[in-house]
């Protein structure tokens, strides 16, 4: 196995440190992880949600909460149409609660049993014959053209709240939010369903207040060598909608012979410091002219005090945000950056409820597979410490019975052991019963229902461990046929619930794409896709798009459905499309990139924070992994329930004796290493909790004897 510490500048990490204000070996890590730019950085050292993408940057926002309201105010019948993974069934709870609380009246449903996923035919006509006029998707939709225009036939509106990829056509609805689509004009496209669902839910409270769709116009005037400098934007929603600078010499230009006019014609226009700023305007085109201007920094400092008495100079300097952008910010834009927090801290913005909702956000994202990235970051941090806070009501009936109570909960512990348990309900054909679960007020019904889906989880496992035995002996053979670039496996001994599963299952053993398919009494085949080694399964889903009657899902997780006579030119054309599979990246695990290389001196438990500092840990953030070198096994015992497969070794590392694990390395013990030999290993970190008291541990990567 290599060992990889990927060589960096110092002045990089100089620079960071320095600019940024961490301590070196964060900056390090950061720079190892190719994290160097400003805007990626903010979003591993900052958690405040006041750095959050603004849900109005979607273009059809607008539309969207203004459909909403209408039900609202008409008293119209809403259904929320989601899916049966954690993804869809976070975002059917965030959606259904937020409109609930409105006073909406608002039912909801998920694809139950075998039902196809995504919004359906008689879902839509169900919902026509019960008198509803409304239908919001959530986490699915954007592939539903047939589905939405028999809404709109049936005077049925849909808003589509969806992440998948689009496909060519786009669906004929009062608004389509996805942050895949260009054209939306969102600045990440990799949001999950459930956070698209919570800016939705933001953006609809937002709407509520005085300031929704009122235009602002912030404007600063500056002097510029024998000039001034004038400054404005407009802003609707927290968002910028027009800009405009313009260099006045004083006596050289009228007014009038500037685009101030009718840029600044009608509005609200808001400065700081009036005095100065009138001032100013009067030097620069003469005391005739008056501009009707509002003092907005009185009222700023009332809410964030540490603004009073300070020029926007000073402002823009101390400005968090502007501290991550690549060039320095200007007075206008730190004035944009304090006007923007005011109002969310004046409104109340991120409360309680958000609190109780991010918990969802993080769940769905974690389990959905999201990259690890820009907001995804902040998002399921606070969504994290908030579950360890004070866990919402279904969730904390989860964690309990998961024996997660007390624990400090990380994204480990929801990847494992909280999202199968959801993700089994829709396996088996029962989402509802996570959705019940999750919107449920009453204490008794929530401890039945948490009851039934660990139940429903441990079904699943015992249909994986049979289908499993199913599907990888025909995987094998196929390898062959696939030019060892694919496996598929169709079986009737395939259970739906698990065809996911195994082929993610089948992924990680055969190091390529998986294919899995199982059997409808209906006369249809319905198949889950995973990747291997970084290859977009689009190369894949595209080029058998005609037989679908349905496809759908991420670059490296998807699903179809077609009619089992059509399984065979199925298999003919993935043998084709087989030849043409190259993979960007080599898979076969053997390398180990280490972020770090620790002296003893910083082996201690304040590593903790560190590794907990760069959590989130999942898709595209990896955990850290360090490396220590000389450190001297002092106790070495083998483990195991059954069979003694497993070392727990100790180290001493000067200041601190550390407990290691080393899975499946038993043999290794006085093979390649013994008691009393010093070693060199590459290593995780993490907290063991055993009857209430917590230790840190280092999970053992690799271990080497170290040289003489």
């Amino acid at each position: 196995m290599i060992w990889n510490k990927k060589d960096i500048s110092k002045e990089i990490v100089r620079e960071i440190a320095d600019r940024y204000g961490c301590d070196a070996l964060t900056a390090s890590i950061l720079a190892r992880r190719g994290v160097i730019e400003g805007r990626d950085i903010l979003f591993y050292l900052e958690d405040d949600l006041r750095y959050l993408h603004n849900p109005f940057l979607f273009r059809d926002m607008e539309d969207a909460v203004d459909r909403a309201l209408d039900a609202r105010d008409e008293g119209e019948k809403v259904l929320v149409f989601g899916d049966r993974d954690v993804d869809g069934i976070t975002s059917t709870t965030l959606v259904v609660e937020a409109l609930a609380s409105l006073g909406i009246d608002v039912a909801w449903r998920v694809p139950e049993g075998n039902d196809p996923y995504g919004l359906s035919l008689e879902a839509v006509e169900a919902h026509a014959e019960a008198g509803g006029t409304l239908i919001i998707t959530v986490d699915n939709g954007i592939s539903c053209v047939k589905e939405i225009a028999r809404a709109a036939e049936l005077g049925i509106d849909v808003i589509v709240l969806d992440h998948h990829n689009p496909q060519e056509t786009l669906p004929s609805a009062v608004a389509v939010i996805d942050p895949k689509l260009p054209e939306q004009g969102y600045p990440f496209r990799d949001l999950a369903g459930c956070a698209v669902a919570w800016k939705f839910v933001t953006a609809l409270r937002f709407a509520l207040l005085d300031v929704y769709k009122q235009q602002v116009c912030l404007l600063n005037v500056r002097p510029a060598n024998e000039s001034f400098l004038v400054e404005a934007v407009k802003i609707v929603n927290m968002a910028e909608v027009d800009r405009i600078s313009e260099t006045i010499v004083p006596g050289m230009v009228s007014i009038t012979q500037t685009r101030l006019v009718p840029f600044l014609e009608g509005q609200q226009i808001l400065v700081w410091d009036a005095p100065v700023q009138k001032k100013m305007l009067e030097r620069a085109f003469g005391k005739g002219v008056e501009f009707n201007v509002m003092d907005i920094a009185p009222e700023v400092a009332r809410e964030i005090p540490q603004a009073r008495g300070m020029s926007l100079l000073r402002l823009k300097d101390l400005s968090r945000i502007g501290k991550y952008r690549d060039a320095p910010i200007g007075e206008l834009e730190g004035f944009f950056n304090i006007f923007v927090t005011f109002l969310q801290r004046k409104n109340g913005l991120y409360g309680k409820r958000e609190h109780d909702e991010l918990q969802l956000v993080a769940l769905g994202t974690l389990a959905d597979l999201m990259p690890l990235g820009n907001e995804n970051r902040i998002l399921v941090r606070r969504g994290l410490a908030a579950i360890n806070e004070r866990p919402r009501s279904g969730l904390a009936e989860l964690l309990a019975r998961q024996g997660l109570t007390g624990k400090k909960v990380g994204t480990g512990d929801l990847a494992w052991q909280i999202s199968p348990a959801i993700n089994a309900t829709g396996r088996m054909g029962t989402p509802s019963l996570a959705v019940r679960l999750l919107l449920s007020e009453d204490q008794t019904e929530r401890n039945g229902l948490s009851e039934e889906v660990v139940k429903l989880n441990g079904d699943r496992k015992q249909l994986g461990n049979d289908s499993w035995a199913a599907v990888e002996p025909i995987a094998r053979e196929s390898l062959a046929r696939f030019g060892e670039k694919l496996v598929v496996a169709a079986s009737p001994d395939v259970h739906r619930g698990v065809t996911g599963i195994m082929a993610n299952r089948l992924s990680n053993c055969f190091k390529v794409p998986a294919v899995v398919i199982c059997f409808l009494d209906d006369g249809t085949a319905v198949g889950s896709i995973r990747s291997a080694r970084g290859y977009n399964l689009e190369g894949i889903l595209n080029p058998c798009a005609d037989l679908f009657v349905d496809h759908g899902g991420h670059a490296f997780a998807a699903g179809f459905s077609l009619p089992r006579a059509s399984l065979d030119a199925l298999l003919s054309r993935l043998e084709r499309v087989s030849r043409d599979i190259v993979f960007p990246e080599n898979g076969d695990g053997e390398e180990l990139l280490v972020d770090a290389e620790l002296p003893h001196d910083y082996l201690t438990p304040d590593l903790l924070a560190l590794t907990e500092r760069f959590e989130p840990y999942g898709e595209g953030n990896d955990q850290l992994v360090f490396l220590a070198k000389r450190m001297r096994i002092i106790a070495a015992d083998i483990m195991g329930k059954t069979e003694k497969q497993h070392l727990k070794l100790t180290f001493d590392c000067g200041k601190f004796k550390w407990p290691a694990i080393f899975w499946q390395a038993a043999e290794r013990l006085n093979r390649d290493f013994s008691v009393g030999d010093s070693v060199d290993a590459v290593f995780q970190v993490s907290r063991n909790t055993f009857n209430g008291a917590e230790t840190p541990q280092m999970i053992l990567q690799d271990v080497r004897k170290a040289a003489q």
